[in-house]
C-alpha cells in the first residue's frame, strides 16, 4: 500500500517538472485526476479489494495524495500561463521586464479641489473641514435665510428632520469660521453639497463646491474683485477676463454675479456662451451686516466678503467637458484622459 502511494507521488514530482506551459499542464492533471482513466482515481478503486482492516488507511493517505496533487497543480498552473505567454511554452525568462500594471490617479474633481485649495493657502487662507450633514440654523438662518425663505423649502433640500440635512453649499463656511473669532479670519471650506437637483448634463443631486470668506477692518469690495482676478487668473490662466453684475445672495449686500470670458471662443460669441462673449462662473459679496452680528462680529468695526462658487463647473470650463455626469459614471475611458 505505501509502495504505491509513493511511486504515485514520485512519478506527480517527475511529471510536473516537465510542465512548460498550459497544455503540459493540463496532461498532467488529466493524468492523476482524470474522474475516466485518473491515475489517483484508478488507485481508489483498489480500495475495496482491500482487507477491511487496510482501507482506513488506503483511503486516508490517497486522500493526502489528491490534495497535494490538487494545491501543486494550482501553483504551477499560473507559472505555466506565464512561461506560455513570455516564451510560447519556452522555459520562464526571469530576467524580462514585467509586464506594464495600470497605474491609478486623482479624480478630475478632487484634482481641481485640491489644486483650488493649494491657492487659497497660498494666499493665506485657512482650510475648514466642515460636516455635510449640517443644522438647520448654520445651513440657512446664520445665513439670513429666515424661515420662510424660498431655499428652505423641502423640495429643493434633503431633510432628515426640521433641524438637521444635507448641507446645500459650503457657505457655512462663514458662520462656523466667525463664532467666537477674532478677526482678521480668512477660511475656505470645499466639498460635496446636496440638493433636489435632477441629474441631467448640467445638473447632479450631488455635487462640489467651494466657499470663501474673509473678515477684518476696513475691506471693501476692491479686495473681493482684487482677489477674484487672482484665484481665476490662477485656474484658468493669465489671459482670462472678468466682470461683476449686480446680484442678489441673502447672505452678502451688496451682491455679484461674476462672469469670466468665454475661454471657448476668445469672447467673440460661441453656443457655449449664447453669443454673449461670457460665461457665468460664481456668486459674490460684501457679507451682509445681519450674518456679522448673528456671528458676534462687530459690523461696525469689520467687514468682509464672500463668494460660492460649484467646482464641477469650473472642471466643465477647465476641461472642455458638455456634460457633468461624465464625472460621476466611473468609465475609465473618460477618466484616463485625465
Amino acid at each position: 500500500m505505501s509502495d504505491t502511494f509513493e511511486e504515485l507521488r514520485q512519478g506527480f514530482e517527475r511529471d510536473c517538472a516537465a510542465i512548460t506551459d498550459a497544455e503540459s499542464w493540463k496532461a498532467v492533471r488529466d493524468k492523476y485526476l482524470a474522474r475516466e482513466g485518473g491515475a489517483i482515481t484508478a488507485a481508489m478503486k483498489r480500495l475495496r479489494t482491500l482487507p477491511k482492516e487496510e482501507r482506513p488507511l488506503f483511503g486516508q493517505k490517497m486522500n493526502e495524495l489528491r490534495t497535494l496533487v490538487e494545491g501543486r497543480l494550482e501553483g504551477l498552473l499560473q507559472t505555466a500561463k506565464a512561461a506560455e505567454a513570455s516564451g510560447r511554452g519556452m522555459p520562464l525568462d526571469v530576467t524580462r521586464p514585467g509586464f506594464p500594471l495600470a497605474s491609478g490617479s486623482a479624480h478630475p474633481i478632487k484634482r481641481l479641489q485640491a489644486e483650488i485649495e493649494q491657492i487659497f493657502v497660498g494666499m493665506g487662507f485657512q482650510i475648514r473641514n466642515l460636516p455635510e450633514i449640517e443644522t438647520d440654523y448654520y445651513n440657512f438662518e446664520a445665513l439670513n435665510m429666515p424661515r420662510n425663505h424660498p431655499a428652505r423649502d423641502a423640495q429643493d433640500t434633503f431633510y432628515f428632520d426640521d433641524t438637521v440635512l444635507l448641507r446645500t453649499h459650503c457657505s457655512s463656511v462663514q458662520p462656523h469660521s466667525l463664532e467666537g473669532a477674532t478677526p482678521p479670519v480668512r477660511a475656505i471650506s470645499t466639498g460635496k453639497v446636496y440638493r433636489r437637483d435632477p441629474f441631467d448634463a448640467t445638473h447632479s443631486p450631488m455635487f462640489y463646491q467651494v466657499d470663501v470668506v474673509a473678515v477684518e477692518k476696513g475691506l471693501t469690495m476692491g479686495d473681493l474683485k482684487g482677489t477674484l482676478g487672482v484665484f481665476l487668473q490662477r485656474v484658468f490662466g493669465r489671459e482670462v477676463k472678468m466682470r461683476l453684475r449686480p446680484g442678489f445672495f441673502p447672505f452678502v449686500e451688496p451682491g455679484a454675479e461674476v462672469d469670466i470670458g468665454c475661454i471657448f471662443c476668445g469672447g467673440k460669441g460661441c453656443p457655449t456662451c449664447k453669443g454673449s462673449g461670457w460665461i457665468e462662473i460664481l456668486g459674490a459679496g460684501m457679507i451682509h451686516p445681519k450674518v456679522l452680528r448673528m456671528s458676534g462680529v462687530d459690523d461696525g468695526v469689520y467687514s468682509g466678503f464672500a463668494w460660492g462658487m460649484g467646482i464641477d463647473r469650473v472642471a466643465i470650463l477647465k476641461y472642455g467637458v458638455d456634460d457633468i455626469r461624465l464625472f460621476f459614471e466611473n468609465d475609465l475611458r473618460f477618466l484616463q484622459q485625465f
